[in-house]
């Protein structure tokens, strides 16, 4: 089972990015999906994380209002679009994966991750 993230990039304070992670090697339809983040010198923190069916989410708190979380399943694809970007947004963002319906939001309870997407928030 593979997750590649993509769509990170440099953008100015306020400004949209929307990262996408594609999923091969098996249905991850049956997982809730996560968005994590880590900044330099920082622990790796949750950002947001939906069921399996799309229907539940859940953000923390320094993202809820500004970043939307969405699946695809039909592409196995999971979407993180981020609005009113901030520099403290600023951060090597990852996806992973969870077998099952409850959603978490430790990071030691998943069981696939990619390798990660930078974004830079910065004039």
């Amino acid at each position: 089972a593979q997750l590649v993230e993509s769509g990170g990039g440099l953008v100015q304070p306020g400004g949209s990015l929307r990262l996408s992670c594609a999923a091969s090697g098996r249905t991850f339809s049956s997982y809730a999906m996560g968005w994590f983040r880590q900044a330099p010198g920082k622990e790796r923190e949750f950002a947001a994380v939906i069921s399996w069916s799309g229907g539940n989410t859940y953000y923390a708190d320094s993202v809820k209002g500004r970043f939307t979380i969405s699946r695809d399943n039909a592409k196995n694809t999971l979407y993180l679009q981020m609005n009113s970007l901030k520099p403290e947004d600023t951060a090597v963002y990852y996806c992973a994966a969870k077998y099952g319906s409850v959603l978490y939001e430790s990071r030691d309870e998943y069981d696939y991750w990619g390798q990660g997407t930078q974004v830079t928030v910065s004039s």
